[in-house]
């Protein structure tokens, strides 16, 4: 695990398009598994300036999310998809039709994952994983459990988590409860793992993740397992890790 310290959010925000730009010029072809949030506006707001000065061709790219609400359709400003597009796709030479995320629409959560799962597995898996780390070290929607889901499955969101993504609704009744989202096996079976993290708010539970013991309560700690993950990180994040870094 390689842990990169930025000076704030921008420095991070740029940190981390340099690491998925360089890949995307290795392999133009590649898979980017993308994530959602706050966090990540930054990179991908990068990643378009460089696309539009010329540095980044994204024409054979093929995405997939990490996940998505269940019940929102695309058109949903609070869909992930639509989020994706707001950010990154409409901005760049994407082909859309290689841009994949859950059907949020589908109610029957079995087949909704299914499908996705058999999206990610005829793609050929994913080269490089962004993910963002929550207040309660979760990664995707995968909430602390008992044990590590595998595939994707239907979580049911937990209050924290609910309340932290309360911020984008009008209100916590407008928060979907359920969400689509990637298991740990598929997040875990990318070549690379990217994990961008930003605030003193998440101090505690990086230390707790990345340097406690791995349990399904802490979700993101199962990333200790993995043999290519960097840690793009402002001060603030990694200011209770400085003994350990």
């Amino acid at each position: 695990m390689k842990f990169y310290k930025a000076k704030d959010y921008n420095d991070m925000s740029r940190k981390a398009a340099n690491i998925i730009s360089a890949q995307v010029i290795m392999k133009p072809d590649c898979v980017l598994g993308l994530a959602t949030g706050s966090t990540p506006i930054g990179t991908y707001k990068q990643l378009v300036e460089w696309y539009n000065k010329g540095d980044l061709d994204f024409s054979k790219v093929t995405t997939v999310n990490l996940d998505e609400y269940k019940g929102l359709p695309k058109d949903n400003e609070q869909s992930y998809y639509y989020f994706m597009n707001e950010n990154l796709f409409s901005k760049v030479n994407i082909d859309k039709s290689r841009t994949f995320l859950p059907d949020g629409t589908e109610a029957d959560s079995d087949k909704a994952c299914k499908k996705y799962n058999e999206i990610i597995h005829s793609v050929g898996g994913v080269d490089l994983q962004l993910l963002g780390l929550g207040h309660n070290g979760h990664i995707g929607f995968n909430e602390p459990g008992i044990a590590f889901e595998k595939e994707t499955h239907c979580v049911t969101l937990s209050e924290r988590t609910i309340k932290a993504n309360m911020r984008f609704f009008l209100s916590e009744n407008d928060v979907p409860r359920q969400a689509y989202t990637m298991g740990i096996k598929t997040i875990m079976s990318a070549h690379k793992i990217l994990v961008l993290i930003s605030g003193e708010d998440k101090a505690d539970i990086v230390r707790e993740a990345f340097f406690g013991p791995i349990t399904p309560q802490v979700t993101a700690s199962i990333l200790q397992l993995h043999n290519d993950v960097s840690v793009v990180a402002d001060e603030a994040a990694l200011s209770k890790c400085t003994d350990l870094i």
